[in-house]
């Protein structure tokens, strides 16, 4: 008997909260399921934030339920307030709708899309043309302002001002919601735990409207110990767009998490057997980086596969290892007559994106943070000509104990 997947999405540490926990359990247990998740297209690339809820469509649609993608073609041109401390910036509608193809460009990479086993939607085609006073009478109805304004997602922003504009945002998610049970049968919503309000909102409106079941549920959101969302570094977002974060930035990324996140992480993002979960999970002192060498490795491998994998991987130990160099490590290269000049540390900081800019740059080296082939830097002045490199004619640069690059001649 094939185990249920609510109880596989449970053992794993997917599911946080559930509209109706027994029905969702038995529904997903004896019939194929249409499910949807919503993805704003905000950026050109999904993040490490989102891959937790794709690997959460993997485990659905392995178990033989058809996902449904909601590119939000029509919800990004207002924004989510859920965990915002801002109004969201406006994008134009070619720029969301470029984000749009990108997304569904990288979800392919993921879910299977041939043969109605999944579908990829995009609200625009509803929302966009929507009669605003058809919808009061349709939809807003059955809103109350009331219950709307002790949802988190605007509680948290009553402080700071809530625009009526994003006020609108939860009666949007929960028409796609509609819209997308009455297309395709679709009765169930998934998404973050900071999505919940809204998610409420939709499975509430097609009861009301329709008469029919609908359900909500919600997963953890990856955070570090202390609370702060994960996929984040100093450069920014980790993508998981191998241009904007490359494959070797995306695995030292996970390489590197905090030790008590390893457990948690390994049953959320990778698809190892739970007792193996928990196996790596219990390792304890220098044991524990055996245990991130496997996370990011299979992490890596689902993302951008074997093949980069182990080339990240073989890099990452050439360096900590063997303190070595290898092809696959960041690289930045320059003309060789500019190197006979000569560069300044700032420079060389800078283009190879170790530091955002001049001052920090300038910060790291006061820090003593630099080194460049085991030497550290200390003086800020100090530039570097073509006799420094070594003899594999490599200048390898470090920053912290993780922060590696090496610049090379052209």
């Amino acid at each position: 008997m094939e185990q249920n997947v609510f109880d596989v999405l449970k053992e794993r540490g997917f599911i946080e909260q559930t509209t109706h926990e027994a029905e969702i359990r038995e529904l997903l247990g004896k019939e194929k399921v249409t499910f949807y998740i919503g993805f704003d297209a905000t950026a050109d690339s999904l993040t490490a934030g989102h891959f937790l809820t794709i690997m959460a469509m993997m485990h659905m649609q392995r178990a033989g339920h058809r996902p449904i993608a909601l590119l939000g073609g029509g919800t990004t041109m207002i924004g989510d307030p859920s965990g915002k401390s801002d109004m969201r910036n406006m994008m134009t509608k070619e720029k969301i709708d470029y984000n749009a193809k990108r997304f569904h460009e990288q979800l392919s990479r993921f879910i299977d899309f041939d043969n109605d086993k999944a579908i990829i939607a995009n609200n625009a085609d509803w929302l966009l043309d929507l009669n605003y006073v058809e919808f009061l009478r349709e939809i807003g109805v059955h809103f109350s302002v009331n219950k709307m304004l002790t949802a988190e997602c605007y509680k948290q922003r009553m402080e700071r001002g809530l625009t009526f504009f994003e006020f609108n945002y939860m009666l949007m998610q929960s028409y796609d919601f509609l819209k997308l049970n009455q297309l395709y049968g679709c009765q169930m919503e998934l998404g973050g735990n900071d999505q919940w309000s809204n998610i409420l909102g939709g499975v509430d409106l097609i009861r009301r409207k329709e008469q029919k079941p609908a359900y909500g549920l919600t997963f953890k959101l990856l955070t570090t110990s202390e609370g702060i969302k994960m996929g984040k570094t100093m450069k920014g977002a980790v993508w998981l767009d191998p241009e904007k974060t490359s494959p070797y930035e995306f695995y030292q990324y996970w390489r590197n998490i905090e030790d008590v996140k390893v457990e948690e992480c390994l049953g959320l993002l990778t698809f190892l057997p739970m007792e193996e979960v928990r196996r790596l999970g219990a390792l304890e002192g220098a044991e524990i980086n055996k245990a991130k060498e496997v996370l990011a490795y299979e992490i890596t491998k689902i993302v951008h596969g074997e093949e980069e994998a182990e080339k990240a991987q073989t890099a990452a130990r050439a360096l900590f290892v063997q303190g070595g160099k290898t092809a696959d490590i960041p690289t930045t290269s320059y003309p060789a007559a500019e190197l006979e000049e000569g560069k300044d540390i700032l420079t060389l900081l800078v283009d190879t994106k170790l530091a955002k800019n001049r001052s920090e740059a300038r910060r790291l080296v006061t820090q003593g943070g630099v080194s460049v082939n085991d030497v550290k830097v200390t003086d800020f002045a100090k530039v570097f000509t073509s006799a420094d490199f070594d003899e594999d004619g490599v200048l390898l640069i470090k920053k912290g104990k993780k922060g590696y690059h090496q610049v090379k001649a052209d």
